[in-house]
């Protein structure tokens, strides 16, 4: 999100209305107040309107050939994708939320981090349903870390976990033998082949979590403390490298690091036109989809830094305040939540990520389906991701980076 945007939407918590707050809880602890058959019930026959972000074809195909016709045929709902950026659907309800409006038009959201946190401190959210869903009790419980804590921000019952993604470095194998191993490896690979490398602007999250990297390099890979509340002293220990690395980098990016691609997509679009060389990702399988369809090369594989490792993230659903079908929303989070549908998100000809279930709490035959997925040929073993995993970041630094990458960066 654009340094505009940030401030715009600050301004707009400063003077959020409160008024119809009464209303909303009143209403909100009705339905919270149902039993679980009673929800189930009352959101049969209804639609869905999910609000995500839409730049990966093979999540897209996830949700509107898999999920989607999957809701009909079990529940009788018709989950609508609406593709929008965060940032867009955040304002829309901080704007509804001032405007008084009770009724919106999103039932569901995708959020984590900085928006979970923003969504939070501006009372934007339905309310603590994660212990009304039965497959969240089952299969992943309020004490696992990942319902507890969203990069810093306790989470409270406020948001379900949806999915695990790593970060990855994807390649073009027929131009590159050996891709770099460490941070400063990648720094004389990109000198080495001027034009070829180039990373998102900080805006989009994955620009900002190439960043991160940098941070966590600065700061001698003390991740116990990065992903706690920011740490200031650790923040002025990095800055330094952090800023050099990037100026060192930046003659040798793509045009001569005088723009950078404003968004995940337009930088894999480069990449599969061959203007660079590598792109990058938050999902360690999401080549393979990008491959089976054409839009990636055959020759695409992955790579992640050994020095300092690959950020992993966990990512949400939820409810906002004013959500029309409530009922609705939490049959559907619930499904995306079974065992069926986590499975299906890791097929990499899908999704390919992660799931946020506990593998003891799966039946056997479940266990058996998550060890014989064939996840690709360009997806990293779960034993090279796991032994170079590190946590993510609390949500501060990545409004630090987005600020200080601005002025540091942009203006020079």
């Amino acid at each position: 999100m654009k340094l505009k945007s940030l401030l715009l939407i600050g301004m707009l918590f400063l003077i959020v209305g409160c008024a119809n707050d009464n209303v909303n809880k009143v209403e909100n602890e009705d339905v919270l107040s149902k039993e679980w058959g009673e929800i189930e019930s009352s959101a049969k026959g209804t639609e869905v309107n999910l609000f995500m972000w839409g730049g990966d074809e093979g999540i897209n195909q996830y949700i509107d050939e898999w999920a989607t016709p999957r809701l009909q045929e079990e529940y009788n709902i018709t989950l609508n994708r609406q593709p929008m950026n965060t940032e867009e659907f955040m304002q829309k309800l901080l704007t509804e939320k001032k405007a008084g409006k009770n009724k919106g038009t999103i039932d569901v959201i995708w959020i984590n981090g900085a928006n979970f946190k923003n969504a939070k401190n501006g009372d934007l959210l339905f309310g603590s349903f994660t212990n009304k869903l039965p497959n969240f009790n089952e299969y992943i419980g309020s004490t696992n870390q990942n319902a507890k804590f969203d990069q810093g921000t306790k989470i409270e019952g406020l948001e379900a976990p949806w999915g695990n993604v790593q970060f990855v470095f994807n390649y073009n194998s027929s131009k590159i033998d050996s891709p770099p191993k460490t941070l400063d490896e990648l720094k004389q690979w990109i000198i080495d082949h001027p034009g070829k490398f180039t990373y998102p602007n900080v805006s989009d999250f994955t620009g900002n979590t190439f960043v991160k990297h940098l941070l966590v390099a600065g700061a001698g890979g003390n991740t116990d403390v990065l992903a706690k509340e920011v740490d200031e002293d650790l923040l002025k220990k990095s800055e330094a490298y952090i800023w050099e690395y990037l100026s060192d980098i930046r003659a040798s990016l793509w045009r001569s690091g005088e723009t950078y691609p404003e968004s995940l997509t337009k930088l894999d679009t480069l990449y599969s036109q061959g203007e660079v060389w590598m792109t990058m990702g938050f999902n360690s399988a999401r080549a393979e989809s990008l491959v089976a369809n054409g839009t990636f090369p055959e020759s695409t594989k992955s790579f992640i830094l050994e020095q300092p490792g690959s950020i992993s993230n966990t990512h949400y659903l939820s409810i906002p305040f004013n959500s029309p079908n409530p009922e609705g929303a939490m049959t559907v989070i619930n499904f995306l939540e079974s065992p069926e549908a986590q499975i299906a998100k890791m097929d990499p000809d899908m999704w390919g990520e992660g799931t946020v279930l506990n593998f003891d709490k799966l039946s056997e035959d479940n266990q058996k389906k998550i060890k014989s997925l064939d996840r690709g040929e360009s997806v990293l073993s779960p034993e090279i991701l796991n032994q170079y995993k590190l946590p993510d970041l609390d949500t501060g630094y990545t409004e630090w980076i987005n600020n200080e990458w601005a002025n540091r960066v942009i203006e020079k």
